[in-house]
């Protein structure tokens, strides 16, 4: 995969079960501090994003997973830096643990608007009643 200089690339996965989407809180840290996001992380040079998602997945919820179709690209561009966002259909054997994050939780569709989510994450979060359904 090529790399734009400057744009970190970053894979995400929409992780739904019975009718709720697995969303992960970031800990009060500098960067978008306690916000929900989906779970995933960077793409480490020579990775593929589905290596790099299942990797990620494993390292930061302890799960195993399935990756499925990417559902939206999304560049966004932070003061401090640029990402490249790739969200994929997942799903995972386990229950997902807070290794990473300060909790995870399975949210229920209708809701998901009530989280505070990172910009980059608002034009998945907006269509994410269609994107759950597939």
């Amino acid at each position: 995969m090529s790399q734009t200089p400057g744009l970190i690339e970053v894979v995400a996965a929409i992780i739904c079960r019975a009718e709720r989407v697995l969303l992960c809180q970031r800990h009060d840290g500098p960067h978008l501090p306690l916000m929900w996001e989906f779970p995933g992380g960077k793409v480490d040079p020579g990775e593929s994003p589905h290596y790099a998602l299942r990797r990620e997945l494993a390292e930061e919820l302890d799960v195993d997973s399935e990756i499925g179709i990417q559902v939206a690209d999304v560049e966004h561009h932070y003061s401090e830096k640029s990402v490249r966002i790739r969200f994929f259909l997942a799903t995972i054997t386990g229950e997902p643990a807070a290794i990473v994050h300060r909790a995870v939780r399975w949210v229920r569709v209708d809701t998901i608007p009530d989280y505070k989510v990172p910009p980059a994450n608002e034009a998945v979060i907006r269509m994410i009643d269609k994107i759950a359904t597939r």
